[in-house]
């Protein structure tokens, strides 16, 4: 897992620059207001040496000191966007990607630890948490960061017309009812919450976990990408999309880790016959 981390973060970095130095549309989306160019370009040698280098070194060695160092220097780069953004009252896309790639590298290093089961099996109680956690995150991920995409990107939240408009709403309907019947078969048959931190006591089986494995990740990818839909938008596309690599590669090795660490023979068994991105209807 730390391999493949650490090799998409030095990927996404670099490519983040040479995007900042090809497309002048990419590089206004990421500047502050009344910063000065050459300010904004020397961080890049520091970005390249501190975090780009020292994770392909990390990802295929065993020196895991460098995650520290890693982790040191994102969480700087993390504060100081956080300061311009205060002293230039802008730059919201940029620092809050910052504090997303700080979270990411804490979870590079935790990630394994952060994968406990709730303490309570108390359906009412599960149900009121997945409620809140459903509002925090689609929040989040379906509306605060597509709109700071789109702004910084410089278009307007105008939606696409005729048959593009209902394709994206039929889609995002069918993705939030996955989701939602996802959680509410964690919530009744795992005894649990969708979060890592307060998982299912019981291996999920039912629902869309009868025909698929990760139905709660499809369902996020997939209201993504019915948002771009929507919007007509390349960038919330890509967003979408790269969320969905970022889980698929770094994220759902851990969990499944801890899956088969928790469930034994019962998940490696579920696993075997069900897949993970496409949904198998003869599954029994």
């Amino acid at each position: 897992m730390k391999t493949t981390g650490y090799l998409f973060q030095a990927t996404i970095i670099l490519t983040w620059w040479i995007g900042m130095f090809f497309s002048s549309e990419f590089q206004s989306a990421f500047e502050y207001p009344g910063m000065n160019t050459i300010a904004f370009d020397s961080v890049m040698i520091p970005d390249i040496l501190v975090i780009v280098i020292l994770s392909i070194i990390r990802a295929y060695s065993s020196f895991t000191i460098l995650e520290y160092v890693i982790l040191g220097g994102v969480a700087f780069g993390t504060f100081y966007c956080i300061s311009l953004t205060f002293a230039t009252n802008g730059g919201y896309l940029p620092t809050v990607l910052m504090m997303l790639a700080l979270c990411y590298n804490l979870f590079l290093i935790y990630g394994q630890g952060t994968f406990r089961q709730a303490e309570t099996s108390n359906i009412y109680l599960n149900s009121f948490k997945t409620l809140i956690q459903i509002l925090c995150i689609w929040s989040i991920t379906l509306i605060l960061l597509p709109y700071l995409i789109e702004v910084s990107f410089g278009r307007t939240m105008d939606f696409s017309k005729g048959m593009m408009l209902s394709v994206g709403i039929i889609l995002l309907i069918i993705f939030s009812i996955i989701g939602v019947a996802s959680s509410i078969a964690i919530v009744k048959e795992g005894q649990g919450t969708p979060l890592p931190m307060d998982q299912t006591n019981r291996l999920v089986t039912t629902g869309p976990y009868k025909y698929i494995r990760n139905p709660m990740a499809v369902a996020g990818i997939g209201q993504g990408i019915s948002i771009s839909i929507m919007l007509n938008s390349w960038p919330i596309l890509a967003y979408s999309l790269l969320g969905g690599i970022l889980w698929h590669f770094v994220v759902k090795p851990v969990e499944e880790k801890d899956m088969e660490g928790r469930f034994g023979d019962e998940y490696i068994n579920y696993k075997g016959k069900t897949t993970c991105w496409l949904p198998k209807f003869s599954a029994t």
